[in-house]
């Protein structure tokens, strides 16, 4: 492991410092050099310090980020991450990352290069906690790469990303909750809304519930799988020229088609554009399939309200009715909530009725999971279960996760108060506070002084 220094035929002086081996076993030997014996003796030691403090990266050539990102989405990443993660992820690396950091070299990228990078982010109108997703999914394959000794350091872990405001929860009351499963009523997917609201079941949860899963007798049903939309997948030779005819080019100056998207006209898509794989005839691995949760936490088994066991009863029957109808165009998924035909609800559709149900019931414009699952949380707080068992009925794994879906309302705040009141003061009249009863007090007093 020593090091040498000497003069070469070109009058330069050379330093060569062992590292250690590469991969085939033949020595890993760095070269230094410069024109004074004392220059390189100091680059040398330079490069020592760093050999011995485990700051080197291994012998070959360091790739760029867009080689890196990509094989640490198709080697790495994709065996850990569920099939939607791995999408979304695969998203915002061809969208965002390699547009914006791809012809870096990995061990040459800086941490100034990743504050211009979200800065440009944010002047293009993305949210914070889509700048701050690109960030983590960064700096995990950065991470991945320090590991195997690809560079030197993690430089996402330098940068300070920006700071996640978190978007306040605006669930049913209980009066809204009531008007707008009354709204459901009048519709064929009652059951869905009442189920998905009374359980706080996520629209995947809900869509995806098969008849295996429900248990009539223990009063409960298996969450443990869901519904999601996956983006497709080129099952062809040439994934470029396969999508020839859809590849996207810039716009004009001046365009004025899309004047009415929130972020001005859609990126051109790049020359080697592999996109488009829903129209691939060989596509694979998309459309609506059923997926497990992400967590374990998820899996769970939710307790069946008692009132809807007669109308989940009354909800087969009618389903086992329209199978018949349909006869041979009926296509059997065992889904509780299912089209005409037995195929699953797009979960788009779905979006859509609850947006219509909230005007029809006169409720204002609200997030579809704030009206399942924080109404769901909200709604069992004010009925004074405890928070524990609310979390094991969301499926959450921790309890400040239970806590950020449970919104106190006026009304509890409100009780909470008068029994705090009540405890303080259980000497007052109701409606006297601690002052007024003072002041009466003294006033008493000054009567008597004045009588005697």
């Amino acid at each position: 492991m020593e090091s040498t220094v000497y003069l070469g035929a070109d009058g330069w002086w050379h330093g060569r410092v062992t590292m250690g081996v590469k991969a085939d076993g033949s020595p890993d030997r760095r070269h230094r050099r410069a024109k004074t014996e004392t220059e390189v003796r100091r680059k040398v030691k330079a490069l020592e310090r760093a050999r011995d403090a485990g700051r080197v990266t291994k012998a070959g050539k360091i790739p760029t980020v867009e080689k890196w990102m990509t094989t640490y989405l198709d080697t790495i990443a994709s065996q850990r991450l569920k099939p939607r993660s791995l999408d979304d992820y695969w998203s915002k690396t061809r969208n965002h990352i390699i547009p914006g950091l791809g012809q870096h070299r990995l061990d040459r990228l800086r941490p100034e290069h990743l504050d211009a990078f979200y800065v440009q982010l944010r002047t293009e109108g993305r949210a914070a906690s889509h700048v701050l997703k690109v960030h983590r999914i960064l700096s995990r394959a950065l991470k991945i790469a320090l590991r195997r000794e690809m560079v030197a350091r993690n430089v996402a872990t330098l940068v300070d990303p920006p700071s996640l405001e978190e978007v306040d929860a605006n669930p049913f009351t209980q009066e809204e909750a009531r008007r707008f499963l009354l709204a459901a009523m009048k519709r064929p997917t009652a059951l869905r809304w009442a189920i998905g609201v009374g359980l706080g079941l996520r629209q995947g949860e809900a869509l995806g519930l098969r008849w295996r899963f429900i248990d009539e007798e223990a009063e409960s049903l298996d969450t443990s799988w869901q519904l999601q939309r996956l983006t497709w997948r080129h099952g062809c030779a040439d994934p470029h020229g396969c999508g020839t005819r859809l590849h996207r080019g810039p716009c004009e100056p001046g365009c004025t088609r899309h004047r009415t998207y929130k972020r001005g006209c859609p990126k051109p898509c790049l020359p080697d554009c592999t996109r488009h794989a829903s129209a691939c005839p060989e596509r694979h691995g998309g459309g609506l399939v059923f997926t497990r949760p992400k967590t374990k936490g998820s899996r769970r088994t939710a307790p069946l309200l008692p009132p809807l066991k007669p109308a989940l009863r009354e909800h087969r029957a009618q389903q086992e009715a329209t199978k018949a109808a349909a006869g041979e165009t009926w296509q059997e998924y065992d889904l509780v909530f299912c089209r005409p035909d037995g195929r699953p609800i797009d979960p788009h559709d779905d979006w859509e009725e609850f947006k219509a149900l909230l005007g029809e019931a006169g409720i204002e414009d609200r997030r579809q999971h704030d009206g399942s699952r924080h109404s769901a949380g909200t709604i069992l707080n004010e009925l004074g279960v405890d928070p524990f068992t609310i979390m094991e009925i969301l499926g959450h794994s921790q309890i400040s996760m239970t806590r950020r879906y449970v919104k106190t309302t006026t009304p509890t705040t409100r009780e909470a108060a008068r029994r705090m009141g009540n405890a303080l003061f259980p000497q007052q009249a109701g409606t006297e506070t601690p002052t007024e009863t003072t002041n009466t007090r003294a006033a008493r007093a000054r009567r008597r002084r004045r009588m005697a």
